[in-house]
């Protein structure tokens, strides 16, 4: 009798540690943002490498402290494709990263394949928005925008403990 309680035990504890855990990584440290507390809706310009705000609806937004590649927006730009293409830089290595389920507005599959396809463009929204990530945004022919934060080459290096290159900023003290 005293093993089948000591048994019970274990499997409702365990039950209970895996949904807690699901819950937190899934629910608990992302919160809803607006586009003004993301630091607004940019993209970085070809001719200068200035941050421009554009104009945008239907802002959709989630952010998370514990992790700086936890941020994700939806909205609709006002622009059409052409002109983002012929305006702002583009990024070359944009790979969108999932978002959880209940942020349905975010599908990476569908952005990532109309990337590769070449239907959407990727553009850097902002440069080192913290050290060593990008902020990504992916444009659909539609005026669908996707964004995202990605770790960049100097990033990488620099949270492997590589020594960056001469291109790269210098790193904040402390990281």
């Amino acid at each position: 009798m005293t093993g089948k309680i000591l048994v019970m035990i274990i499997v409702l504890s365990t039950l209970i540690f895996g949904v807690g855990l699901y819950y937190t990584q899934v629910y608990a440290f992302y919160e809803e943002i607006t586009a003004e507390s993301s630091g607004g809706v940019t993209l970085v310009a070809q001719a200068d490498g200035v941050t421009q705000e554009l104009k945008h609806h239907d802002f959709k937004g989630i952010d998370s402290v514990s992790s700086p590649i936890r941020y994700r927006a939806c909205y609709s730009l006002m622009q059409s494709l052409d002109v983002l293409q012929e305006s702002y830089q583009t990024y070359p290595k944009a790979v969108p990263l999932t978002s959880p389920k209940w942020f349905d507005c975010f599908d990476a599959t569908e952005i990532g394949e109309a990337l590769e396809a070449g239907t959407a463009k990727a553009f850097l929204g902002v440069s080192n928005v913290m050290y060593g990530i990008d902020r990504v945004v992916a444009v659909m022919p539609d005026g669908r925008a996707f964004a995202w934060h990605q770790i960049n080459d100097c990033g990488k290096l620099a949270f492997d403990g590589d020594p960056v290159p001469a291109h790269c900023p210098p790193k904040p003290e402390g990281q």
